[in-house]
């Protein structure tokens, strides 16, 4: 059994992609996974270990964790001085307790695609420097953007031009499957969750879990899966 703790904002909890996640790893290992998350609403990891510092600590030191994986907010991004010191301290509860931590790399708004090159070096920087898994999220998402261009129904971005679509969640819990056990779902792996009404705000949302449940088509997949393969 892997436990396995999500600290981010919404671009963690979109379409309760950790869930989704969780059904990728069990489908590449075989084996049970439990997923647990603290994510809050446009939230940095400066107020995560600021003003949620005592829950933060409580359930890295005494969870029992495998992997944390940390999400950082992306629209704006903070300055990178803090991302440096506030995932650093993170980082640093985790490494007490043998937790891996794995820093989730997030994608630019779809109206400024510039922003992604910088993302990546910040993201690339704090792993290398601090020697942890990256889940290098936003250069497969611009990767697969530009595979899926053509394609109708594949748009990884949710309606506000932000978040992620089902498609998009799709490839996030792709990523962090592969990043974390090396493997991928299987082919026919083709389920997503979209767990909003058309609504730009998404103030509301699918109270029951069977309702979210939608399909992936397999040439959306399979350019996902091409894409996800060489991390």
């Amino acid at each position: 059994m892997k436990k396995i703790l999500f600290i981010g904002n919404s671009h963690t909890y979109m379409n309760d992609m950790p869930e989704l996640f969780r059904q990728m790893f069990e489908d590449a290992m075989g084996e049970p996974c439990e997923v647990f998350m603290l994510a809050y609403s446009g939230r940095s990891l400066k107020w995560h270990m600021e003003e949620e510092y005592f829950s933060e600590r409580f359930n890295i030191l005494h969870g029992g964790y495998d992997y944390c994986v940390i999400q950082e907010q992306a629209h704006p991004m903070p300055l990178e001085k803090d991302t440096v010191k506030y995932a650093g301290k993170i980082i640093e509860l985790c490494m007490q307790v043998g937790t891996k931590p794995v820093i989730f790399e997030t994608w630019a708004r779809k109206k400024r695609p510039a922003s992604q090159a910088a993302m990546n070096r910040r993201y690339r920087e704090i792993s290398q420097d601090q020697k942890v898994l990256l889940a290098p999220v936003g250069e497969v998402w611009e990767k697969a953007k530009y595979a899926l261009k053509e394609i109708p129904d594949s748009d990884l971005y949710y309606t506000d031009g932000a978040h992620a679509s089902a498609v998009g969640d799709y490839l996030i819990a792709m990523v962090l499957t592969k990043t974390i056990t090396g493997k991928l779902p299987k082919a026919k792996f083709l389920r997503s969750f979209d767990f909003s009404f058309p609504d730009e705000k998404w103030t509301h949302v699918k109270e029951n879990k069977e309702h979210e449940i939608v399909q992936i088509p397999a040439e959306i997949a399979g350019i996902i899966r091409e894409c996800v393969e060489d991390i």
